[in-house]
């Protein structure tokens, strides 16, 4: 029998490609050493980084040190309308929302708590990496063990309903493991059991990687690669773009229903950009 939190194996580290245009060794250098302060500086925020405020000023801070730029954008009918201070969150009293995106990176927690500080639901191996362990425990981040016992998900599910129903946004990527594109995978269902349970809004969201206009794997996360191996591509990548597209929020009383909702709003960007100002980041600023 297939285990409840059982993933599929996800795209192979060949699927990563190296950045093209890279940054020349200075500027690599450089990039390197920002990153560093800017971990340092997390961690010495203790547990105000669990502050909305400062947890989505640290999260910008990273992108800014590694030369990411942040793009947030609305899907609208046919085209993708460029947004400033986009929500991950539905907004409105009540439930939180249950916002679900496609897994590429490492990379995607920091773009999407840069867009909003959310309650992150991760594996538990997470919690044993050196240093982003320790900080994504300050800033809040749920763990559930997918090695556990089955007769575990109904609790599991239960907790996740009782944050929504509290108000809590939870974030969670129900593709379980990382692809190189956003239609890779499929959706696994429990979270948004929770979502029905709880009466919460669904928000989908896409997470894509793009140099040159084009979408790109440079930053992708995948198989058994080494998680320095990622972080060496993002950082030596110029002019690298993670999109966030944020989908009309779902829903429903069937998570069968929602998933597959879900799953379709996530993987079916493929609109043009409209021309209007995309929000920019290069720096820390604009915490």
């Amino acid at each position: 029998m297939r285990h409840p939190w059982a993933v599929d194996r996800g795209c192979p580290a060949s699927c990563a490609a190296q950045p093209d245009p890279r940054v020349p060794p200075g500027e690599l250098a450089r990039r390197y050493a920002a990153l560093t302060y800017t971990l340092s500086r997390a961690v010495a925020r203790g547990g105000r980084l669990a502050q909305p405020r400062v947890l989505r000023g640290e999260a910008r801070a990273v992108l800014g040190a590694l030369g990411v730029r942040l793009e947030v954008v609305r899907a609208e009918a046919a085209r993708l309308e460029a947004v400033r201070g986009g929500r991950l969150s539905a907004g409105g009293r009540g439930a939180g929302t249950l916002v679900v995106a496609n897994h590429i990176s490492w990379l995607d927690v920091v773009a999407l708590l840069a867009v909003e500080p959310v309650s992150v639901l991760a594996k538990r191996e997470v919690d044993r990496w050196p240093l982003i362990g320790t900080l994504a425990r300050r800033a809040g981040t749920r763990f559930i063990d997918r090695e556990g016992s089955p007769r575990r998900l109904p609790y599991a599910v239960a907790e996740l309903a009782r944050d929504l129903r509290g108000g809590t946004s939870v974030l969670v990527f129900p593709q379980a493991t990382t692809w190189c594109t956003a239609g890779g995978g499929g959706f696994r269902r429990a979270a948004f059991q929770a979502a029905v349970d709880a009466a919460a809004p669904v928000r989908p969201v896409t997470v894509e990687y793009r140099q040159g206009g084009a979408t790109v794997t440079a930053a992708a996360f995948l198989g058994e690669e080494d998680f320095t191996a990622s972080l060496r591509r993002v950082a030596a990548a110029s002019d690298l773009t993670v999109r966030v597209t944020l989908h009309d929020p779902l829903t429903g009383t069937d998570r069968r229903t929602l998933a597959e909702a879900a799953r379709r709003a996530v993987a079916g960007v493929a609109a043009p950009l409209a021309a209007r100002p995309r929000e920019r980041l290069n720096s820390a600023s604009g915490a």
